[in-house]
């Protein structure tokens, strides 16, 4: 089957290098807008796994309308070609926006169906033959680079059309088990966060039981919630709940350790491990090479990015590991406080606390002194851990769905080379994928 496929470098592979504008009319930093016409893509838009959205900006239609180049088509791919080299992502129906534009660090792939289909022309930028080839291509060591010219040298394997179409079906299947994944821990991290702010933020409960309406619950868990309020420092809080701080009830165990007593394969976590305003942690690395002092963490506890906090870097470990010492470790003094405290600590309004009072200009930086401080309204402990109880569940199967998606996409990248390269044929490879996911 291998032998019916031709290598083409990318200069001749029917394909086309799209480069964004980077003329006069280039957006700078004041015309970038929170919500608009067109998304402006960021390098952190654009990961190893595919599109990112936490974090974005957006030109109005009149700029849009002003850059001559660098705007995406349906099934397009981008590829990043400054600074973390080779990451992509795929433009199919499933992103939410009609209009992006590339930034000045990134090109276009666009494939030209039939001879070459544009999902396969994205798995193969995603496999090992592809990485293999950019990192012996790519200059630079402070800012890494791989120009245009260096792209249109790599070869890539381009098999008849029917087999790469039967290729991206069984690594479509794997894909979209892992797609299911994220959008089930999504949905897990919306619930519990709903849940917090009705409990601990708005008090729905026991507006509820004040009105004389049914709050909603289960009787015993309706029960530890009172029918008033009373004032307090900080407003109007429910009756008999007592006014205190996050590190009434959260600690930061500081177990540091030197790198010479790290083993290389220690999991490592560090910030651009953590995507923006997500709790659910599925990239880490490995401790092999770290040359400075890092802290311990545990599997379940809470990992906050104190280096510029408005990133909004916060997340649960799914794993045992070690840390940057730019990630603050949090935990609750007593386990039945978890929910509660990782509900604080993952707020918009914890975030802009920790902001406002970080120090520094260019690099600013919180402390866990500062974050102890931070006043909230507290709960009878009966409440706190029916919250925890509520929580916990969500939480683990949010570390599990991880674990599960890194297994799938570790067969995925097993299979890729194979397929790509004809030395696993589709007919025998489909079932099994499809086994795998079921």
């Amino acid at each position: 089957m291998a032998g019916e496929w031709r290598v083409a470098t990318f200069e001749i592979a029917p394909l086309q290098i799209i480069d964004g504008d980077r003329g006069r009319n280039y957006p700078n930093q004041a015309e970038f807008l929170p919500a608009g016409h067109c998304l402006f893509l960021n390098a952190g838009n654009v990961t190893a796994n595919g599109f990112r959205f936490s974090d974005c900006a957006f030109i109005t239609e009149e700029k849009d309308a002003l850059l001559r180049k660098g705007k995406l088509d349906r099934n397009d791919v981008v590829l990043t070609t400054r600074g973390t080299v080779g990451n992509a992502a795929y433009f199919d129906d499933s992103v939410p926006y009609d209009h992006i534009r590339i930034n000045s660090g990134m090109v276009i792939l666009r494939a030209q169906p039939p001879a070459l289909q544009s999902h396969y022309l994205y798995l193969f930028v995603r496999s090992f033959l592809f990485h293999t080839q950019v990192s012996a291509l790519r200059t630079g060591s402070a800012q890494p680079q791989l120009p245009i010219q260096d792209i249109n040298r790599i070869d890539i394997p381009i098999p008849p059309p029917d087999e790469q179409r039967a290729i991206v079906r069984i690594l479509g299947t794997l894909d979209d088990k892992i797609e299911l994944n994220r959008r089930m821990n999504e949905t897990l991290e919306a619930i519990a966060r709903a849940l917090f702010k009705s409990w601990f933020v708005d008090f729905d409960p026991v507006r509820a039981k004040a009105d004389g309406r049914d709050p909603g619950l289960p009787k015993h868990i309706a029960d530890l919630f009172p029918d008033s309020f009373q004032d307090s420092e900080l407003g109007e809080i429910p009756k008999g709940w007592e006014v205190g701080t996050l590190g009434d009830i959260a600690e930061n165990p500081r177990r540091g350790v030197q790198p010479t007593e790290i083993e290389p394969s220690t999991l490592y976590i560090a910030l651009e491990h953590m995507p923006r305003r997500c709790i659910a942690l599925s990239e880490w690395g490995t401790a092999d090479g770290l040359e400075s002092n890092k802290f311990e963490f545990k599997r379940g506890e809470i990992l906050f990015g104190k280096l510029r906090p408005y990133f909004h870097k916060v997340g649960v470990a799914p794993v045992d590991g070690v840390c940057s010492t730019d990630i603050v470790v949090v935990t609750p003094r007593i386990e039945r406080w978890f929910g509660f405290v990782l509900g604080h600590a993952s707020s918009t309004d914890f975030v802009e606390y920790t902001n406002s009072g970080s120090t520094g200009t260019k690099m600013p930086r919180t402390r866990w002194s500062e974050m102890a401080c931070y006043a909230i309204v507290m709960p009878p402990e009966t409440v706190a851990q029916a919250f925890t109880r509520q929580a916990r569940p969500a939480i683990d199967r949010i570390i599990a769905l991880i674990h599960e998606s890194r297994a799938l996409a570790a067969l995925r990248d097993a299979l890729l080379p194979m397929l790509i390269s004809g030395e696993l044929r589709t007919r025998s490879s489909g079932a099994f994928a499809q086994e795998i996911t079921l």
